[in-house]
């Protein structure tokens, strides 16, 4: 969803020009998650005086891509000296994806309080009583310039702020961005500047991702210090246990360099550091005029789990900046495609041991006891994550021997669904932070469950609120359409199916037949790869198609559910996954000889059934495009045109046939012209509901 990017260079001289490429890459970084305008925040003066009550903003904005605002960038150069330096400064960018209001210079971000800019705020997430808030502020005579529910979070800033500035103790940045925030429902990561607290930032998150970067020349002070808790809750003091030297972060020694970076990914921040602290649900950052940074903590209401002093951790990053580049692709999405011969071997790596057929999940070992003790096994997830659930759960069902119960979060949610304390529930989500799949963990969680996560980054919120989990190692995927990620996520699935066999002596010659097939995927990867011109060809035929159906059983459901979505996220043409059993049910009516239909018919255990179904399409006139076993003459007779790949154990032949759909989707998209990065309405992180 919407990226946020804020860069603070305390006694760091940089020039405004500087600054604002800073902020203009951070937002290049986050645009694989979706927006549709872009804008930035930054002091408009042209000499710095922090001793100053006001510092002139200039706030520059812009529908589009970010390119479109690099471009009013360049227009604004004539009234803004670039070549000013400043030894202290903070900007704030923001990529928005439309939630309130469309796409236009009022409703982009940056939000302010008011025409001159007292206050401004940069915003991810969704405000789900700002009516309300919007209410009690027109009645005091705010007025309100955009439709977004983020400029109800600024107006009410100031609105908190004229009420306390004459206070004979004043009130801090923080205190107010405190007090906002108490004020408001729903989800939210911001970030705050204002022209009555120069040099200082305060960001806050609840339900939406935020991490902090950290560049110093010098070593920091601590790699772990404590959350302070804000002075009143409930008639509760709380205060820190560790001294004042170690509850702020600083350089160490006379050297007070430091420049913080603030995001929604981290992604956005390894190009200037590994060096990162990923916030809490609640919690409030702020840097002071000082350059220390402090996390203090405040209560939702609604929280269950009681306040207790905890510490937040400086973590060392492991992303190298190559990883997030493009290299020699076009694309980001045609680069991770092709990039799955290693991203399943680094799945599998230090995980499956080919010599002794063993494989073993460090992040759940400890857990496994309990796992296998369970009455049933719940998996969760959105979208991709939901496939590759859906892929695996005939083999997990045939591996553990219990109910295997695949579900969507959002639907699993509106249920209300029963989950006992001997449930097992996995939580499967490539950025960690989808809200649904949060929701739902949180749901589990507090009826006792045990929560197992499966992601894809490290530090997300998924990862830090499970019992234990399966970091899938895919590698970053910038575009939003997932492939990678689907591959890794499915063959973490079979390694935790494997896990729970291990020891079943009626289970070892299947065990070990799915072992020597793991051996041998990232080299039929490369072979179906190779196939790319083959399927460019056929992606000729098809892309001025309107719709395109994928029809397929067993194993290769999945695949048929997978490889529409891929069509419909990259392509914009209608696209349906059948289940083959169900053909005579309706979905015979769809074909003749216009209709598009691809279908999947491997050899395996259900391969006469698709047979029966492949000679129904025939027999009505259809022209199926066939995706089969290499050297299958029996199935290449029945088909118009084939796609062949590698023979594979059954539970992993949708691992190689979800790899034709993807090179398919993405020719299909480039022929007609669409952004394969960035499809348009979707976002790579759905932080919102």
């Amino acid at each position: 969803m919407c990226g946020i990017f804020a860069y603070l260079n305390f006694l760091t001289p940089r020039t405004r020009e500087e600054i604002i490429k800073i902020l203009v890459n951070g937002l290049k970084r986050l645009e694989y998650r979706g927006y549709d305008s872009a804008g930035i925040a930054i002091d408009g003066c042209n000499e710095v005086n922090l001793s100053a009550l006001e510092v002139a903003l200039v706030l520059l904005k812009q529908k589009g891509k970010v390119a479109a605002l690099e471009e009013e960038i360049e227009t604004a150069k004539k009234d803004l000296k670039f070549d000013v330096v400043f030894s202290t400064h903070i900007g704030i960018a923001h990529t928005r994806w439309a939630t309130h209001g469309e796409p236009n210079w009022v409703n982009t971000h940056p939000q302010r309080s008011d025409a001159s800019g007292e206050f401004v705020v940069i915003h991810n997430g969704i405000i789900t009583n700002y009516k309300d808030l919007k209410a009690f502020l027109s009645e005091r005579s705010y007025q309100f310039e955009s439709d977004t529910d983020t400029e109800t979070i600024v107006k009410l800033m100031k609105h908190f702020y004229e009420i306390h500035k004459k206070d004979p103790n004043g009130v801090t940045f923080r205190e107010l961005v405190e007090k906002t925030i108490q004020q408001l429902e729903g989800a939210f990561a911001l970030a705050f500047k204002s022209s009555h607290y120069p040099g200082e930032i305060v960001v806050a998150r609840r339900g939406s991702p935020l991490v902090i970067g950290v560049k110093s020349p010098t070593k920091l002070a601590t790699d772990r210090f404590p959350v302070l808790f804000s002075k009143e809750h409930r008639g509760t003091v709380y205060s820190s246990i560790i001294g004042d030297d170690l509850s702020t972060l600083a350089p160490v020694g006379e050297e007070k360099e430091v420049e913080y970076f603030f995001a929604s990914d981290a992604s956005a921040i390894i190009e200037h550091t590994n060096q990162v602290i990923y916030l809490e649900d609640n919690d409030v950052a702020a840097v002071n005029r000082s350059g220390k940074l402090t996390i203090h903590r405040v209560q939702n209401l609604t929280d269950s789990e009681p306040m207790s002093p905890m510490s937040r951790e400086v973590i060392t990053l492991k992303m190298q900046i190559q990883q997030i580049m493009k290299g020699n692709f076009p694309s980001f999405m045609q680069k991770e495609i092709f990039e799955q011969p290693e991203s399943v071997m680094n799945t599998m790596r230090g995980r499956v041991n080919f010599e002794e057929n063993r494989v073993l999940l460090g992040g759940i070992k400890e857990h496994m006891a309990e796992i296998r003790r369970c009455r049933r096994l719940l998996f969760i997830g959105c979208g991709t994550s939901y496939h590759s659930a859906v892929a695996t759960r005939q083999l997990l069902e045939e591996m553990t021997e219990l109910p295997v119960m695949v579900d969507l979060a959002s639907d699993f949610l509106d249920r209300s669904t029963p989950v006992f304390r001997d449930d097992v529930c996995f939580f499967i989500s490539q950025s960690g932070e989808t809200a649904d799949t949060l929701m739902a963990l949180r749901y589990c969680k507090q009826r006792g469950a045990l929560i197992v996560g499966i992601t894809n980054t490290v530090g997300s919120s998924i990862c830090r609120e499970s019992h234990c989990g399966v970091h899938i190692n895919a590698g970053p995927e910038i575009g939003v359409a997932s492939t990678k990620a689907y591959t890794s996520q499915f063959i973490s699935l079979v390694m935790f199916g494997l896990m729970m066999s291990e020891d079943r002596l009626s289970m070892q010659e299947r065990y070990n037949t799915i072992i020597k097939g793991l051996k041998k995927l990232p080299e039929q990867i490369k072979e179906i790869l190779a196939m790319d011109d083959q399927i460019h060809q056929l992606a000729e035929e098809l892309y001025q198609q309107r719709s395109l159906l994928v029809m397929g059983r067993g194993f290769n459901y999945a695949t048929c559910l997978e490889g529409a979505l891929k069509i419909k996220e990259l392509t914009y043409m209608h696209s349906e996954g059948i289940l083959a059993g169900e053909l005579k049910h309706g979905p015979l009516a769809l074909i003749d000889s216009a209709m598009p239909l691809i279908m999947i018919v491997t050899r395996d255990p259900v391969y006469v059934k698709c047979m029966n179904a492949l000679q129904q399409v025939k027999a009505r006139n259809g022209q199926p495009i066939v995706i089969c076993n290499k050297g299958d003459e029996e199935t290449k007779k029945h088909a118009y045109k084939v796609i062949e790949v590698p023979d594979q154990v059954d539970c992993l032949q949708g691992i190689l046939t979800i790899i034709p759909m993807q090179l398919l989707s993405l020719r299909i998209a480039e022929l007609r012209k669409c952004d394969v990065d960035c499809p348009r309405n979707l976002a790579k992180s759905v932080t919102v509901e």
